[in-house]
């Protein structure tokens, strides 16, 4: 007989995410994936000025801020075909790449690892032991029996006082728990260093962007850095060179912590290779433009369908006409007045028409988007396949340096198509932070070269034309594809869209009833106590769910919460 396992809210995410699913013969055979919380600020931003745009739109979440400052400002620009100085350039590809940092160490060691990771087994680990093997897969400088002991007496003073603090109901003991007490130690040692590391991107974001989270230095045409040598009062050499001693620290924990606790992780839990993979069509976007048109990427973008690497085509400039046509957005299973069909974003509503929970009619404020017509999985593992496709060096590079971790700890050889799972999309994340220090360090680079030759320019004013203009600006966030869709009249906003990468794996039942990523995963996943379903947590946590971004908040006895005044 199915069981019936509704968890609410799904936790360690950002924002109020409702997971339903049906449990028959140990596995899932049903999945619903509901949104709890109402996003209203496109209705906020109809009739503004298009340059405050991307000051709002930063609001939609405390995590995803810089983000939505870049894909809000890039639809302006796009909708005005603006160019932008190359030293703005730099500056936000320098700003992007350490949110992602950030963001990338914090999912993996604070949001999803304790799926993973048995804390109080770690107690019973030799603290010896496990600096033995730590300091067999890598150089870190924390990787010490010192360190180790350090945090095995921490975990135990927790224990013996009863407060077990941010390690507290956790599924310890769980049937699904398999690695050793050694290597839950060194996990558990390696999440309180990341709390540091994470750190060392902050840092860099708040130099460049004047404060972190919500970047305060960008605008329509540019950034609002001033450069110069001889003045403290704006971006100077000197705390450009202090920008580049936090991003060797960043190296050096990426590459000597992060990636190899995914590969050996991922080579103690390869039966995960074959479960979680979905939906298999994957969307990305080319990111860190290198010139002033938006023509030149660093990274490569671009569309492949049902997991076969032969089908894939590129996205490739900010103009491209296969992305701007290709995107559309469903509420037959929303709460949104619809009844017009998957609309495209320049024409898209939202318009709340709330009804509770029905399984077969509307049950999220999630939204459903399409590609081509289909759902789409956006995220670190598209973006992963589309570097291998396109034989991107830099990608190329850090896959096999993980995989060759895996086959180090777990003596397993993993074919490309294991990436098409759970643990797969926390492998590419590690591929695309490796990816992310040295385009970050690259870009460091280029703007120093760039000053060198006496080019001071940060900004190019924008125009605004009379008459109707509209423009789509998109950015492969640390979530995946994100774009912000624009519609301009006579300089005012008249129609505004955002197709976030939580709306994209998050969204309920499409026009055609097709499961969304985030359900289609959750398909065939095996549930050893119902009571317990750590393993639907293990799923969804790998997409790093931020509903904060697809959604926001209603009372659903209409009455009014607050009221908001635009000045």
């Amino acid at each position: 007989m199915a069981k019936r396992i509704t968890i609410d809210p799904i936790t360690r995410i950002e924002g109020h995410l409702r997971i339903d699913v049906e449990v028959d013969g140990g596995k899932v055979t049903k999945a619903w994936s509901s949104g709890q919380m109402w996003r209203g600020v496109e209705q906020i931003l109809l009739g503004r000025d298009p340059r405050d745009a991307w000051a709002i739109t930063q609001r939609f979440c405390g995590v995803c801020t810089t983000v939505h400052a870049i894909a809000s400002i890039r639809s302006v620009e796009n909708a005005l075909q603006m160019e932008i100085p190359l030293n703005a350039q730099f500056i936000r590809n320098m700003i992007i790449s350490a949110h992602a940092l950030h963001d990338e160490i914090v999912h993996f060691y604070h949001l999803s690892a304790l799926d993973w990771v048995d804390v109080v087994s770690a107690l019973s680990a030799d603290a010896d032991k496990t600096a033995t093997l730590a300091e067999s897969l890598s150089t870190w400088s924390g990787n010490s029996k010192h360190e180790f002991r350090k945090v095995k007496e921490k975990l135990k003073g927790f224990v013996d006082n009863g407060q077990l603090g941010i390690f507290a109901n956790g599924y310890w003991g769980h049937p699904a728990m398999k690695l050793t007490p050694e290597v839950n130690l060194l996990a558990v040692t390696h999440y309180l260093q990341a709390l540091q590391a994470q750190r060392h991107a902050n840092k860099i974001v708040a130099i460049l962007g004047s404060k972190s989270p919500h970047i305060q230095n960008v605008a329509v045409g540019g950034v609002s850095n001033p450069i110069s040598t001889d003045s403290q009062s704006v971006l100077t050499v000197e705390r450009l060179l202090a920008v580049k001693t936090e991003i060797d620290a960043l190296r050096d924990f990426v590459e000597n912590v992060y990636m190899v606790d995914v590969g050996a992780i991922g080579a103690m839990y390869a039966d995960w290779t074959k479960i979680g993979a979905g939906v298999l069509n994957y969307l990305s976007v080319p990111d860190y433009p290198l010139d002033t048109k938006g023509t030149q990427f660093v990274t490569k973008g671009g569309y492949i369908s049902a997991g076969n690497l032969d089908s894939y085509k590129p996205i490739t400039t900010f103009n491209d006409k296969m992305f701007q046509d290709g995107v559309a957005e469903s509420v037959k299973h929303s709460w949104y007045k619809g009844g017009k069909g998957a609309l495209h974003p320049y024409k898209g509503e939202t318009i709340a028409d709330y009804t509770d929970f029905q399984e077969n009619g509307k049950y999220s404020w999630v939204k459903s988007p399409t590609f081509q017509g289909k759902p789409a999985q956006v995220g670190p593992l598209a973006r992963v396949l589309a570097g291998v496709v396109a034989k991107d060096e830099l990608t190329l590079k850090y896959l096999n340096k993980l995989l060759g971790t895996v086959e180090a700890v777990g003596k397993v050889k993993l074919p490309l198509s294991a990436l098409h799972s759970t643990i797969g999309r926390h492998a590419a994340r590690a591929v695309t932070a490796g990816m992310n220090v040295n385009i970050l360090e690259g870009q460091w680079t280029m703007l120093m070269e760039n000053l060198a030759k006496g080019d001071i320019k940060t900004f190019n004013p924008p125009v605004f034309p009379k008459g109707e203009v509209s423009g789509v600006g998109f950015h492969e966030a640390p979530r995946g594809t994100l774009s912000h869709w624009v519609v301009i009249d006579n300089g005012k906003i008249k129609n505004y869209q955002a197709v976030v990468p939580s709306t994209w794996n998050a969204g309920p039942r499409n026009e055609e009833d097709q499961l969304g990523p985030y359900e289609a995963s959750l398909m065939g996943t095996p549930i050893a106590d119902p009571e317990k379903p750590l393993e639907v947590l293990r799923t969804i946590h790998s997409f790093d769910p931020c509903i904060a971004c697809a959604i926001h908040m209603v009372d659903t006895e209409k009455k009014e919460i607050i009221k908001v005044k635009a000045l």
